[in-house]
């Protein structure tokens, strides 16, 4: 069985059985191409059936000594274990040569996180007498007050959106839909951007009719754009911190959990599939914790 047959069958199972995003399926496409690439480089032209630990290891200290960081290494090895769990799976192979191979102990960076008084100054910098003004303000607010990613927001469809009930129903990846609580003030916002511009729109596309926020030529927005949108707000405020419009979604699972909310409660409104990436958030609370015991523990007091 060729590599070129068993990759298409594997991104056929990324994409069908295990419903992953188009960026993700080809991310681990890469990975499996490299180690192949890796094997043609050293001349070992191997059947997948033959492959072995010792093949993974060697391409593990061949992207090591290309400087590749721990985390890239990681995820590459992610990469593969997922595919010979798909060969062994479908029965291609009758052994797991990718069990034995750990990946690098990586430390996980503390996202940056917004104050709520920086969020506000962001949203009053946009000037509210241009064309795109309530737009922009409202694709702030809804980042922030939803804790939604970026292809989320561009993909939020005005079918899907509960104001009555307070909620908004959100597809996320794998096109999960989950139903997000939304703030009285992003709901304002996004009246205001609806009824004073949306609204009037006559050169709205085909395709993009039901989708919430468009550009001026009447097309859903790029991931890039909001971007833009974001860079040109924080260079505008001259603003230290360098954020993305991800950090919107950090900051709004900070303050939730900063605030008392049960980690389980925010897990499901960030759509985490596992606990353990939401549990970054509870930074603040022990960095809060260490201040408290510093200023009332006797032993931290200096003699």
């Amino acid at each position: 069985m060729s590599w070129d047959f068993t990759i298409n069958e594997f991104k056929n199972y990324l994409r069908l059985e295990k419903s992953l995003s188009g960026n993700s399926v080809e991310a681990y496409l890469r990975d499996v191409q490299q180690f192949e690439s890796f094997l043609l480089l050293n001349d070992a032209d191997k059947p997948i059936k033959q492959v072995e630990s010792k093949d993974i290891q060697d391409f593990i200290i061949y992207v090591n000594e290309l400087g590749m960081s721990e985390r890239s290494q990681a995820r590459i090895i992610s990469g593969l274990k997922a595919f010979f769990r798909f060969l062994l799976l479908d029965e291609i192979i009758s052994e797991n040569p990718a069990d034995l191979i750990e990946s690098p102990k990586i430390g996980r960076k503390l996202p940056v996180v917004l104050s709520l008084d920086e969020i506000d100054e962001l949203e009053n910098a946009i000037d509210l007498s241009s064309a795109q003004g309530h737009r922009n303000k409202a694709i702030i607010e809804t980042l922030y007050s939803c804790g939604l990613r970026v292809s989320e927001l561009i993909g939020l469809e005005l079918t899907n959106l509960h104001f009555e009930e307070g909620y908004i129903k959100v597809v996320g990846k794998g096109n999960k839909e989950r139903l997000v609580p939304i703030s009285k003030k992003a709901i304002r916002e996004i009246g205001f951007y609806v009824e004073g511009f949306r609204n009037h729109m006559d050169n709205i596309k085909k395709d993009s009719e039901n989708i919430l926020f468009l550009n001026r030529r009447g097309k859903k927005l790029t991931r890039v754009m909001i971007f833009t949108i974001v860079k040109r707000l924080s260079e505008k405020l001259g603003l230290i911190k360098n954020i993305s419009p991800h950090t919107f979604r950090h900051s709004f699972a900070t303050h939730m959990v900063e605030g008392g909310a049960d980690l389980r409660v925010v897990q499901e409104m960030l759509g985490h599939e596992s606990i353990l990436t939401t549990e970054i958030y509870t930074h603040l609370d022990r960095e809060f914790l260490h201040e408290t015991i510093m200023m009332y523990h006797p032993r931290s007091y200096k003699k």
